[in-house]
């Protein structure tokens, strides 16, 4: 199935995306200190998933497989 294109004026979770970079910058780039906002992108790309399909794409969101495993490691699955 070929993935679903990305529309041009949307990037699903790029918000959230964005809010790690700030918070990594802010924090001198220390993971655990910005772990809900971590959490928060993984949740958004979670519901992409479910409501595009596993083959939709968007460059805020880690592959859907890659995405499972990070859940859970968080402990969100």
């Amino acid at each position: 199935m070929k993935p679903k294109p990305i529309p041009t004026s949307s990037q699903p979770c790029h918000s959230f995306a964005c809010a790690i970079q700030d918070c990594l910058t802010k924090n001198s780039y220390q993971e655990e200190r910005c772990r809900d906002q971590i959490i928060a992108l993984y949740k958004c790309c979670d519901l992409f998933y479910q409501e595009n399909g596993r083959d939709a794409r968007t460059p805020s969101c880690p592959r859907p497989d890659l995405l499972k495993l990070k859940l859970q490691q968080y402990g969100l699955m």
